[in-house]
């Protein structure tokens, strides 16, 4: 048997939580939870039922990895470093090539909240056990809305029917009340032999081009040159979405991916941070007294450069500020 390798993918500029998350600290390096980030967080979580950790970052953020690893007293992990991201699908490549063909991989973003250690415990048994057997399972999340922000997991116990792109509200409205389909959480848990068969049957280019850039690394950091031959695609597109060993596990563990200040708002409501709240309005990063009057449903986000305010069922598209501003005030999103 295997051992199981987990594997934390910590790319990704959080563009949808600007002005908190920048260039220079991501998310999931922001210590918002109890003093802790949401890697910090990851890598804690998993600790102990994987036999080791490698963590897939990049140039400009493996540094702040390093930083919350030894916060999180863990001080025995593998790295590799991209010095170009190309996306998940080679990120996970370059995890497989670095294991052995047997190992299981449970490949997790850092970015993720979960809140009912014990079910994830008892998920991660049952896609383990999958795994072994060598299917590639991912795990869908039970839905508590119809969310247009998420992909979705048809699905008939652990089997994958089908995949959907991020729906409309209407159809997301149709999802929920089906209750066939499950939301993608971007976890995934396989032996490293069965993803890269795979990933060479679906795609041979990504496959060659990540093995030549794996085997050219030194001391952990992925060649640019190399790396740029590599298509840019991600895991869902490349291997998930065509393949014929998909299994599901369903999934009630408190789960959140916190990338909008909605789910934010939702995650610290749920856990009775009553502070944050003022007259059904939510206040971050601000260190000034703020009052509302006559409005409900804003959050107001507070930075030393900048203030965001907006309208709570606007958060998905934060993220257009954030690239008109990386044309406009690249200064403002480094």
């Amino acid at each position: 048997m295997g051992k199981l390798l987990h594997v934390i993918l910590s790319g990704g500029v959080g563009s949808r939580l600007w002005p908190v998350s920048r260039r220079s600290m991501p998310k999931q390096y922001i210590p918002m939870f109890g003093g802790k980030s949401l890697f910090q967080l990851t890598a804690e979580r998993n600790r102990d039922i994987a036999d080791t950790i490698l963590v897939i970052g990049n140039r400009e953020n493996y540094f702040l990895s390093k930083t919350d690893l030894l916060r999180a007293e863990i001080f025995q992990y593998d790295e590799i470093i991209e010095s170009v991201p190309r996306n998940t699908a080679a990120a996970v490549a370059f995890a497989a090539f670095h294991a052995d063909p047997e190992d299981i991989l449970l490949v997790t973003p850092s970015d993720h909240i979960i809140t009912k250690p014990e079910l994830y415990l008892a998920c991660v048994k049952e896609a383990r056990s999958l795994a072994e057997q060598g299917y590639l399972v991912t795990f869908g999340i039970a839905p508590t809305k119809p969310e247009t922000g998420f992909g979705y997991i048809e699905f008939s116990g652990n089997d994958v029917l089908s995949f959907r792109e991020k729906p409309d509200i209407e159809t997301a409205e149709s999802f929920i009340n089906s209750g066939s389909f499950l939301w993608n959480s971007g976890m995934f848990c396989f032996r490293a032999d069965a993803f890269l068969a795979d990933l060479k049957l679906f795609e041979p280019k990504i496959f060659s081009a990540s093995e030549k850039a794996y085997i050219s690394r030194t001391d952990g950091f992925i060649p640019e040159l190399e790396t740029l031959e590599i298509p840019s695609q991600s895991i869902d597109y490349a291997v998930m979405e065509r393949s014929q060993k998909m299994k599901v596990v369903k999934a009630d563990f408190g789960w959140s991916d916190l990338g909008s200040f909605e789910s934010i708002w939702e995650h610290w409501d749920l856990q009775g941070e009553t502070h944050r709240f003022k007259n059904n309005n939510c206040v971050i990063g601000s260190e000034k007294h703020v009052e509302f009057l006559g409005v409900s449903n804003l959050v107001l986000v507070e930075t030393n450069d900048a203030i965001l305010i907006l309208d709570k069922s606007r958060s998905q598209d934060v993220k257009t500020i954030f690239e008109r501003l990386e044309r406009d005030r690249p200064e403002l999103v480094k």
